[in-house]
């Protein structure tokens, strides 16, 4: 037991001090160091469902709700694989989104219309538009994976009482409806605390904030608030994340059009 503790704490130092040798090189390295370690550590939870309330303001803070479920399976050779249901209002009800993350190439996602009895897949120049009327895009909701942007390390500064790297990554996908991201990660867990999203005209469109983390299994951060705002529209939408289950069992199976569509 002791040796294999020793084993870990060997290795673990040895990958501090490769991400300290790149973090005090160029801009570019150092940023996708960073990505890489947030990546890193939010491996290892295999499986999860959750169920959450989606709040939507208009400008004037006129608030509509929805309650969903969401499933996702971690799929370490690729991107993850997710399953969005509605629950409420009735005129959405089992309204639905699969999710094919990839490392590589375009997601593949689905979306289920029950009301038009219909599978409708997202083409890959739609995917910046809103889902479900949201402030979140179709491209939002994918797994947000490193071979996806290209890096660059802005700056380390002290966000809400926490020291951060600020880093900007800019999406590889030429069909991505931003042009670049500042994003900002606390140094002692690497989770995503804020990110301010850039429009095709590099104008400032949106900010999400995540609040309140909570640890699950070892090492694995989950916030139960992601507030995403409009600074152009003043809308707002707010995800709120409770019961979150790991390890529950899910497999390919449950991630198909089929379960898609018998999902109520």
């Amino acid at each position: 037991m002791r040796y294999k503790t020793s084993l870990r704490m060997g290795f673990a130092m040895v990958c501090f001090l490769a991400t300290a040798a790149v973090l005090a090189g160029p801009a570019e390295d150092k940023g996708l160091a960073i990505a890489i370690e947030a990546d890193r550590r939010d491996q290892g939870w295999k499986d999860s469902k959750v169920e959450m309330q989606m709040i939507l303001r208009n400008a004037k803070g006129n608030e509509s709700r929805r309650q969903l479920r969401l499933a996702s399976l971690e799929v370490p050779e690729d991107g993850d694989k997710s399953l969005t249901i509605f629950d409420t209002p009735r005129d959405i009800k089992g309204t639905g989104l699969l999710t094919f993350s990839h490392k590589q190439g375009d997601d593949d996602q689905w979306l289920n219309l029950p009301a038009l009895k219909r599978v409708k897949r997202i083409a890959s120049k739609n995917k910046s538009g809103p889902f479900v009327g949201s402030e979140f895009a179709f491209e939002d909701l994918s797994s947000q994976e490193v071979e996806k942007y290209t890096y660059q390390w802005l700056r380390d500064e002290n966000y809400e009482g926490q020291d951060v790297f600020v880093i900007e990554r800019r999406p590889i996908d030429r069909n991505s409806g931003y042009t670049r991201q500042e994003a900002w990660i606390d140094k002692a867990f690497y989770r995503l605390l804020k990110v301010d999203y850039y429009d095709r005209k590099q104008s400032l469109l949106k900010t999400l904030k995540s609040t309140e983390f909570k640890r699950y299994l070892e090492n694995t951060w989950r916030p139960s608030k992601m507030s995403m705002y409009n600074h152009q529209t003043g809308k707002s939408t707010d995800l709120l994340w409770n019961q979150y289950r790991f390890n529950t069992g899910l497999s390919d199976k449950d991630f198909t059009r089929n379960s898609l569509q018998r999902t109520r």
